[in-house]
């Protein structure tokens, strides 16, 4: 499951990444180094993948194969030492599993953030963060706005069934009710009474106090970006920042968000920082201005811009940014492009 909030720091040139586990850092490495990785997946190979034999390991030195294949191998282990767990490898990221079987080993998830961001290249001058960091086992689940409860990432953004079909999140099933809001349940949690609140990464808070762009990263809005946003102080510290918060918004429909606007998905940022929906206790009342400025769209995007709408919610700087069309993920940002204009944003 990937959830994170980069934030720019102009004087070094560095991005920090804020994150929830597990996350698959090489999406992070591809907008921002202006560097693909590959995805790799995970499927019927996977035997030869483990084993070195499979054609995707050619041209990778064999120290660096080596690494990677010790991590999975050990997550595949500790896999199979639960036999009373089901466990579907299909569709999954080697990034993924190769993240998770170092933060088990080394028990640590600074630890695992450490070895993946040098063995996968993240620039030296950048620092990834865990959003919580903790090695208790955090489920994430949804509230829907007819008042169903999903649990688990999976099973909210591309359900498979225990299908090895590949996923697609553009074209996955239909969600019976538009999602009113993410929250972390306990392990064995399966409704509200189960919700739990796990305290943010300090050193994350240090850093938005202090940093001179907020950056919404494209990705999936309800599972990847909201579930950063919702943890008690992320709302309070960027609410109260002058600095330029910057939305980068998705060139692409996927089952979380079918049918949104731009305006939609401000609207999902701003109640996952106020907690709109959850414990009127903790709730604030920022409107959507005092969480985003600037809103940065992909040219020939599917995401209708209402102008008027994100004008109401505060935000009148929209900037259009050149895109690529990818045959498996639809628009995306054409990496140089977004990078430059990020930079031309905070000189």
């Amino acid at each position: 499951m990937c959830v994170w909030l980069s934030t720019y720091d102009s004087k070094s040139r560095g991005f920090y990444v804020d994150m929830a586990m597990p996350v698959d850092i090489t999406a992070i490495a591809s907008y921002y180094g202006e560097r693909y990785y590959c995805v790799l997946s995970w499927n019927f190979d996977r035997y030869d993948i483990v084993e070195g034999n499979h054609s995707l390991w050619d041209g990778v030195s064999r120290p660096y194969r080596e690494t990677i294949r010790a991590f999975l191998i050990y997550f595949q282990n500790e896999i199979l030492r639960r036999p009373n767990d089901s466990f579907c490898f299909a569709n999954g990221s080697i990034g993924n599993f190769f993240f998770a079987g170092a933060r088990i080993f080394f028990q640590s998830l600074d630890a695992a953030i450490f070895l993946f961001s040098r063995v996968s290249e993240i620039p030296c001058d950048s620092l990834v963060l865990p959003v919580i960091s903790t090695n208790d086992r955090l489920t994430l689940g949804c509230e829907l706005q007819d008042g169903t409860i999903i649990r688990g990432q999976n099973e909210i953004s591309h359900p498979t069934n225990g299908t090895i079909q590949t996923v697609d999140k553009r074209h996955s099933s239909t969600l019976p009710s538009k999602i009113k809001r993410v929250f972390y349940m306990s392990s064995e949690g399966n409704n509200l009474l189960h919700e739990v609140f796990p305290p943010v990464n300090p050193t994350v808070l240090e850093q938005l106090k202090s940093v001179d762009c907020i950056v919404y990263a494209m990705g999936s809005l309800f599972t990847s970006i909201c579930p950063s946003l919702v943890l008690l102080g992320v709302g309070e510290i960027i609410s109260s920042r002058s600095c330029l918060k910057v939305l980068l918004l998705n060139g692409t429909q996927d089952r979380e968000t079918s049918g949104f606007t731009a305006s939609c998905f401000v609207t999902a940022i701003a109640d996952a920082l106020n907690r709109t929906h959850g414990d009127p206790n903790i709730r604030l009342k920022n409107p959507p201005g005092y969480y985003i400025n600037t809103l940065l769209v992909p040219k020939d995007g599917d995401i209708a811009v209402d102008l008027k709408q994100l004008s109401e919610q505060g935000i009148s700087d929209v900037r259009v940014v050149e895109s690529v069309r990818d045959p498996k993920h639809g628009v995306l940002f054409n990496p140089s492009s977004l990078i430059n204009t990020l930079a031309s944003l905070v000189e």
